[in-house]
């Protein structure tokens, strides 16, 4: 992702991304952790910013057989499952919503989105932890059909584990947005910085390609595959 500012939440700062906006790099705790080797189904609801994020209650969905679970009844996402695994999951979510009515989603889509803006509060003051919860909750609630909208929280997920140090874990989630959003250029580029933050480069030089390919005036891409 393009420079984090700590009190920004992760939705907010996709804005930046644009060329015409967009601020020349300046050290930052990210800056030092990159490598040298790159250099320095569902409708939108009406009115919906398409950037914004939105999200699956399906309580029954975490408790039958098919998603691993932790503790709390949450879908795993502590790095170990594989692609393939959580590729599944999505699948199964979307087997038990298929006879969901379209204004029961519309009414947890809501809910998901005042738990993705709980953890953008959580995020700004610094409380990752309390953000990571919010985001995992909301993803709970969203229904899988609305595929960007899990995307974005995947992601914003992401960028608490970040603050947290919990690499692996925002590595998976990273994948998890970029698999149900392809063209997710955030994503794209925040699992591109965590590759290089585990010496994965030329995994994080493919993202940037990626990103590139999307968006040649991303800056932070056109930096890395120079």
């Amino acid at each position: 992702m393009e420079e984090f500012k700590d009190t920004s939440p992760p939705e907010e700062l996709l804005n930046h991304l644009k060329l015409s906006e967009q601020k020349s790099p300046e050290p930052g705790p990210r800056d030092a952790q990159h490598p040298q080797s790159f250099g320095s189904g569902c409708a939108p609801s009406p009115g919906q910013d398409p950037t914004e994020e939105c999200f699956h209650d399906c309580q029954d969905s975490f408790e039958a057989k098919g998603p691993v679970l932790d503790d709390e009844g949450n879908v795993q996402d502590d790095g170990s499952s594989s692609r393939k695994q959580t590729e599944l999951d999505e699948e199964y979510l979307l087997e038990l919503e298929k006879d969901m009515p379209e204004e029961e989603k519309q009414k947890r889509r809501k809910e998901s989105t005042g738990l993705k803006e709980k953890g953008n509060e959580h995020f700004k003051k610094g409380d990752y932890g309390e953000a990571e919860e919010s985001y995992t909750k909301a993803l709970q609630v969203c229904p899988a059909c609305f595929q960007k909208d899990r995307a974005v929280l995947f992601s914003n997920r992401a960028a608490a584990k970040m603050k947290q140090d919990k690499t692996e874990a925002a590595l998976s989630d990273c994948t998890k947005a970029v698999e149900l959003d392809p063209h997710y250029i955030r994503a794209l580029l925040r699992r591109a910085e965590l590759y290089e933050k585990t010496e994965k480069l030329d995994e994080a030089l493919e993202d940037y390609k990626a990103v590139l390919e999307k968006d040649p005036s991303v800056h932070q891409a056109r930096e890395a595959c120079m």
